[in-house]
């Protein structure tokens, strides 16, 4: 039996293997192997130095700005208002001043085409260190794509998903003026939740028009006051508010620790609610399928072995995980080999795998009938856009293979040989990457500052697009480029992107990792290596 490996992550162990002992190897059918490779010591060092020193010239530069040495461009208070509250955090206004608006040009960057494998992007400059941008006119033609969430390649003007919603937009419009409740109910949504519902394996389905509101109009329909919420530390923002909107008591578990999930789990048991000591109403684990800003996969077997044990109730996000894993692309219940009635509220997203946009709720039609009269998202929300709806009736119809042929399947195949053999490449140049074997989203650690706004230029500059993230939507010394693959995305495209990656990261000195990788021979990834892995 294989024993547990592991690398430090923000102070606690995360495992390389998921299972450690024989009763956990019987619950995964599959290896489950994921790395979170500590920082090094002196990387961490020199990230808060530098920090350290432009937050001390900030200071300065404030100082500037307040005897009129420098000007200062940010919005100020009305002279009427000088005496109220101050309308935004003080250190929110500090950072983006003087943090945030040194590496502005990295994000909103504006695009002219469809967020393909490649796109076209609208030139701009700033005259005044970011504060405003000029747009010469001139557009930056075939830059590859690593940063848009296009998992399966459907986001595209042309072929039948195009096709479909282009006839739909001529003969019904794009508007539909009304709520389900009332005007704007119509058959393709019916059919839509159909369709989720047998994509899925479950009873009935629901359809929202946006995919934040997905979970956080829909989670304070489903506990309350006297409830206990048990969120992984990582969840997604919709998830956090959703909870918080409730009113139910929340508490935060490590992320992806079981221990620290069945430590919360058997308090609320024992203890029950604070002073008055009654069992909770209710117990609800939030969790997601894939983490959007680890790479991470949920470990969905122990989640859903625990919430039996101790009789809570399950809410899985799979906005990044649906489409993405997955012999059929049904997500990580499929990806597991596991039953979906054992989730009690199965949650995703139609913006990625299907190109689309908005969300849905999947479970027991018992749940689905509740949620039509009690969810704020299904009373008060216009309805779902019919040319959005036929974009996921079309598309999801190819991945299940319902329009004759095998293009669904085989971009799920392709994107998962192009993860892969992405995640493999990087790791041999030597450089940092969280995650999942598995997972799409593909995490490249930075740490500093500096070098946030630095790697996407440098990216830029050689026609390769991608995403840097850094605080607040990541922990402080934890900035990271995030890579997005795609199915759409050629070999010769990825070999590209990591040739430009190797060389900038060689600029930028960020190959921090001290675990050395040997280059391996590349083999086909062909349908039947689902089966093999779970040798």
């Amino acid at each position: 039996m294989p024993g547990q490996t592991g690398e430090t992550h923000r102070g606690y162990q995360r495992p390389r293997l998921c299972y450690t002992n024989h009763a956990q190897y019987l619950i995964y059918a599959r290896p489950f192997i994921e790395s979170f490779e500590e920082t090094p010591m002196l990387v961490a060092v020199l990230t808060y130095m530098g920090y350290g020193i432009l937050t001390i010239f900030g200071y300065l530069r404030d100082f500037m700005r307040e005897w009129k040495i420098e000007k200062c461009h940010i919005a100020r208070e009305r002279e009427e208002q000088k005496d109220f509250v101050p309308l935004y955090q003080d250190f929110e206004n500090f950072y983006t001043r003087n943090l945030y608006m040194r590496i502005r040009d990295s994000w909103n960057r504006p695009i002219c085409s469809v967020p393909g494998a490649t796109f076209d992007l609208v030139e701009r400059s700033s005259n005044d260190y970011n504060w405003t941008f000029e747009y010469p006119g001139r557009v930056v033609k075939d830059v590859i794509n690593l940063g848009s969430y296009n998992y399966l390649g459907f986001a595209e003007n042309t072929g039948a998903c195009a096709t479909a919603a282009g006839e739909v937009t001529v003969k019904f419009g794009v508007g539909m003026a009304s709520t389900r409740q009332e005007m704007g109910n119509l058959d393709r949504h019916e059919e839509l939740e159909k369709l989720v519902a047998s994509f899925l394996g479950v009873e009935s389905a629901m359809a929202f028009g946006m995919g934040f509101a997905t979970n956080s109009m829909n989670i304070p329909a489903l506990a309350g006051k006297g409830c206990l919420i048990l969120s992984d530390e990582l969840n997604h923002a919709s998830l956090v508010l959703g909870a918080r909107l409730s009113g139910s008591t929340i508490r935060v578990f490590k992320h992806n620790n079981m221990q620290s999930l069945e430590r919360l789990l058997r308090d609320a048991i024992v203890h029950g609610q604070p002073r008055t000591h009654r069992p909770w109403k209710k117990i609800l684990i939030l969790v997601e399928g894939i983490y959007s800003m680890e790479g991470s996969i949920i470990r969905l077997p122990e989640v859903i072995a625990l919430k039996k044990k101790y009789k809570a109730y399950l809410y899985l996000d799979e906005a990044h995980s649906i489409g993405a894993l997955g012999p059929y692309g049904r997500g990580v219940v499929e990806y597991f080999g596991l039953d979906s009635k054992d989730v009690d509220v199965m949650m995703g997203t139609f913006t990625k795998s299907f190109g689309a946009a908005g969300g849905y709720i999947a479970g027991r039609k018992d749940l689905i009938d509740y949620l039509l009269t009690h969810s704020h998202s299904a009373i008060y929300a216009t309805s779902m856009p019919l040319p959005v709806v036929e974009q996921i009736i079309t598309s999801m119809k190819c991945i299940m293979g319902k329009d004759g042929t095998t293009i669904g399947r085989s971009r799920i195949q392709r994107l998962a040989e192009n993860t892969v053999y992405f995640r493999r490449r990087l790791r041999e140049m030597g450089f940092i990457i969280y995650g999942n074997n598995d997972s799409p989203v593909v995490p490249m650690m930075l740490y500093m500052p500096a070098k946030i706004g630095a790697f996407g230029r440098e990216m830029l500059k050689r026609n390769i697009g991608v995403v840097v993230v850094g605080f607040p939507a990541t922990p402080i010394i934890e900035s990271r480029a995030r890579f997005c693959i795609s199915a759409a995305h050629t070999k010769e495209m990825l070999d590209r992107a990591l040739d430009v990656i190797s060389e900038v990261g060689d600029l930028l000195q960020l190959k921090y990792s001290r675990h050395k990788v040997l280059p391996s021979l590349d083999r086909p990834f062909d349908e039947t290596t689902y089966e093999e892995n779970k040798e």
